[in-house]
């Protein structure tokens, strides 16, 4: 048999990762819109984090009523999963959210404080010179 072609044979082609939800660093990405296929305990379904949770939600819901315990708290627990894929997505948007905050705070006050900071000696200088004694001018309350 030709080698080259059964070193080829189960490589996949175009960066594809055959489905998988996971990235090659092993952490689910963050996207809020990412897709998921989920193979839950007795079906398989497609969504976001989002309506996967309250997919599974109802599921257990509904297995509770229906009085089969073991298939709710197995729906139960694929919601938990959800639920926390959620939680690291809202805690990693917060988390970018300060750094780009903190980042443009950073950047702001240094191209402001520049020509403030000269203004303000000016102020301090002549509220200075103003309370001096023996100073012709009068003085005057100053306000801060």
């Amino acid at each position: 048999m030709n080698m080259k072609r059964m070193r080829g044979r189960h490589h996949r082609s175009g960066g594809s990762n055959g489905g998988s939800v996971r990235q090659q660093n092993g952490q689910i990405p963050l996207n809020r819109n990412h897709v998921f296929d989920s193979n839950g305990p007795d079906l398989r379904i497609r969504g976001t984090a989002q309506q996967l949770f309250e997919k599974y939600l109802q599921l257990g819901r509904d297995a509770s009523g229906a009085g089969d315990r073991v298939m709710a708290e197995a729906y139960f627990q694929h919601a938990e999963h959800y639920f926390r894929i959620l939680n690291a997505m809202t805690q990693a948007a917060q988390q970018n959210q300060q750094e780009r905050q903190e980042r443009h705070v950073r950047q702001r006050p240094m191209a402001v404080s520049d020509g403030d900071d000269v203004a303000e000696e000016g102020a301090e200088e002549s509220a200075s010179e103003k309370a001096r004694p023996g100073s012709d001018t009068e003085l005057a309350p100053v306000e801060a």
